[in-house]
């Protein structure tokens, strides 16, 4: 069943007290099931492993992935599944809808974790206890949603914006539950044998687990002999580097620099292969003829120019080239002066997204109070918006200032610009 939704004509002629009366009448289902105790434990567990997915391809790749459409499916799965076995009842599309949010928050909560906090304890060298994290999150967590109240008014019951991601899962789900059962179920499925086939893989190739089958459990250091454990190489290339060793033969070289140096391995990392997926064919073979042409052409002419050398540091430590020294020392400026200007000139010429933006928030300021509001029921009201945002916006300076040692005028500064910069990005996305 295709989803309703108004015309481009309605949403530039109807009101916005038009619009909510007729979602109110054609698409609301107040009597069906949402946030029900078994949805919210669902997403808060689902969240939790799909967060935790995230966080590592995000640390190892720079690559923030999506965990919507992945905890919609295997939701999905679980309850029909236990359905059909007579153990629960199946779930509503809604109480679905309710997982996937929960999930969907937890995945995006561990953004700073990978960008400002990670900064920060770079930078001073000063490792954060998890409880000074743990707090800082949930003050700035709650200060969004409060900020989201509003935006949400604005932008999608009023400007009625697409917001891609989020409907992609409204996709999903309505043609999960309106006939299309058995794509779901082989998708979960397709889920499910994906990922044994890559615990498998990963738990072959952890020195410490098999370490722990080896020598703790079999105990074939006492009765093999062995000093250290059988495992498969990740790095394909150590098998092909073991047979030059045994035949007395040199890495290849790239102007006389050894390829290994330069970070250009032949490893099997089924993240790295997902990520690739996620990204599709075009941007994936973007980013793979950019390594190459950074690692496998400019860095050994810059190696061989002289403009990559070994470091000595204070301590008498020597630095050999390796990837990481090629990226500080070499492709670290140029590849970000191409993301940042090639990012800014993006931005600049969509000056909608501005302008659009700066409408919102004036009329989000200025807008009478409406004489007819049909969802004031099911809605929260906008003063817990007004009240809590400078509340926990000044709790958010403080957590700052005590645990970052960030001034008191440079918290408070980046309040209004916060929200400045929420109301851009939410219409960015609400847009694209």
């Amino acid at each position: 069943m295709a989803l309703q939704q108004l015309s481009d004509e309605q949403i530039k002629t109807w009101t916005r007290d038009q619009k909510d009366a007729w979602w109110l009448e054609n698409v609301y289902r107040g009597d069906m099931p949402q946030l029900t105790l078994r949805s919210a434990i669902t997403g808060f567990l689902l969240g939790g492993v799909l967060a935790a997915t995230a966080m590592y391809v995000l640390a190892k790749t720079g690559i923030g992935i999506g965990v919507g459409l992945t905890a919609v499916l295997l939701s999905f799965a679980l309850f029909r599944a236990m359905s059909n076995a007579g153990i629960a009842k199946d779930f509503t599309v809604l109480e679905n809808n309710a997982t996937q949010s929960i999930a969907t928050s937890a995945g995006y909560v561990i953004a700073p974790l990978g960008a400002g906090l990670t900064a920060y304890m770079v930078m001073t060298g000063n490792v954060l206890p998890w409880w000074q994290m743990v707090i800082w999150l949930i003050v700035v967590s709650i200060t969004g949603v409060l900020m989201a109240f509003p935006m949400k008014r604005r932008f999608i019951n009023e400007d009625q914006m697409p917001f891609p991601e989020g409907r992609a899962c409204g996709v999903v789900l309505d043609s999960l539950y309106t006939g299309g059962a058995e794509v779901g179920m082989f998708k979960a499925r397709l889920l499910y044998v994906t990922a044994a086939i890559t615990a498998v893989w990963e738990l072959l190739v952890l020195d410490g687990w098999e370490r722990l089958i080896q020598f703790k459990i079999l105990r074939m250091n006492v009765w093999a002999g062995l000093k250290e454990p059988w495992v498969l190489h990740d790095h394909l290339d150590d098998y092909y580097y073991m047979w030059l060793a045994r035949i007395h033969e040199a890495a290849p070289r790239i102007l006389g620099t050894d390829i290994r140096q330069l970070g250009l391995r032949f490893t099997l990392d089924f993240s790295m292969l997902g990520v690739g997926g996620l990204m599709g064919v075009a941007v994936a073979s973007s980013v793979l003829i950019g390594g190459i042409l950074n690692l496998a052409v400019l860095a050994p002419i810059m190696i061989e120019r002289g403009d990559i050398v070994a470091r000595t540091l204070a301590n008498g430590h020597v630095v050999q080239i390796s990837r990481a020294e090629i990226v500080n020392q070499w492709s670290i400026w140029w590849g970000v002066s191409m993301m940042v200007v090639g990012a800014m000139v993006g931005l600049f010429a969509k000056p909608e997204l501005f302008t659009k933006a700066f409408k919102a928030m004036a009329r989000m300021a200025d807008a009478p109070k409406s004489r007819n509001d049909v969802l004031k029921h099911i809605e929260v009201p906008l003063w817990v918006s007004w009240i809590g945002v400078p509340v926990f916006g000044l709790a958010g300076a403080w957590v700052t200032h005590a645990f970052f040692g960030v001034p008191w005028l440079l918290s408070l500064v980046s309040l209004p610009l916060i929200y400045l910069l929420t109301i851009i990005c939410a219409n960015s996305m609400g847009l694209t």
